[in-house]
């Protein structure tokens, strides 16, 4: 959700806060440009949604979801892809070195291109460099490119569950906070249809106690009233404990290595089988069951 007047803190983007206040010609709105559907498009494709009407009072003055393999399939479609890229350089390596050498490749990588599926696309290309030293033709290298695009243009697939419950939570302060390649978080976002169910989209460079804390400086949310929900210990639930909120963790069947972490054992974090029931346990911390 790219804005008109750039980046925030730590170099997330911020999108529908909304707290009376009139700026670019829209009532209520800090950030938003022409009117366009259920939300606003700023010109860029990017999408938020203007919410004027008071948060409710209760125990958490805001709940934030995260994104891919929380709301939609994610983790899948790198699965297939690695799955491709190994067979691309079978004559080269077994599978598993294949694997070990680009996932050693992405983390290294990750303090130059971030999180995304074009830092994934440029470390396979480097990955298939090295493995071969040097001898990779360029159909192989076209191949790879081709790969990530395939990836940058798949059809959102919603989780079982979501729309039911962001129906449910209807009225409350939903944020949306996820990280990765801005382009392709705002491409999925609009693709998903679920944008309008959100106050706000923040888009991170990465989720550290540093962002999380910059966000809720930024919103006037109180860390104690916050709850993060999503299926990456490491990115979603741990880092917001840290800060003093409330952390979900609702694991995926396929979590990215670098995403896995030790669950801190903290009356502030709770584990979930299904996003489906998460509304029961916001009923249940805020006393209403």
């Amino acid at each position: 959700m790219a804005l008109p007047n750039g980046p925030g803190d730590g170099g997330a983007w911020s999108v529908g806060d909304c707290h009376g206040r009139e700026t670019a010609g829209i009532a209520g709105c800090r950030y938003a440009g022409r009117v366009n559907g259920e939300g606003f498009d700023n010109g860029a494709g990017a999408w938020s949604r203007c919410d004027n009407t008071p948060r409710e009072v209760g125990m958490f003055e805001a709940i934030a979801l995260d994104a891919d393999d929380t709301l939609w399939e994610n983790e899948t479609f790198f699965r297939a892809t690695e799955a491709d890229f190994a067979a691309l350089l079978s004559e080269h390596a077994d599978p598993d070195l294949v694997n070990a050498r680009l996932v050693a490749t992405e983390m290294r990588n990750l303090s130059r291109y971030g999180f995304g599926i074009k830092g994934f696309m440029l470390s396979m290309v480097q990955t298939a460099i090295e493995l071969t030293e040097g001898r990779i033709d360029g159909n192989s290298i076209g191949r790879i490119i081709e790969m990530g695009q395939d990836m940058l243009s798949h059809p959102v697939h919603l989780l079982e569950g979501v729309e039911q419950v962001l129906a449910t939570l209807e009225g409350r302060h939903l944020l949306l906070i996820t990280k990765g390649d801005l382009i392709d978080q705002e491409r999925k976002i609009a693709a998903s249809g679920l944008a309008g169910h959100f106050a706000g989209v923040e888009i991170l460079a990465d989720k550290t106690p540093a962002s999380y804390a910059s966000v809720l400086a930024r919103r006037a949310i109180a860390p104690e009233r916050f709850l993060m929900a999503g299926n990456s210990m490491k990115s979603d639930v741990m880092p917001v404990i840290r800060i003093g909120g409330t952390g979900v963790f609702i694991p995926h069947d396929l979590t990215w290595s670098l995403e896995h972490a030790e669950p801190q054992q903290d009356e502030s974090y709770h584990e979930l089988a299904a996003i489906a029931q998460l509304p029961v346990l916001i009923d249940e911390l805020e006393g209403r069951s």
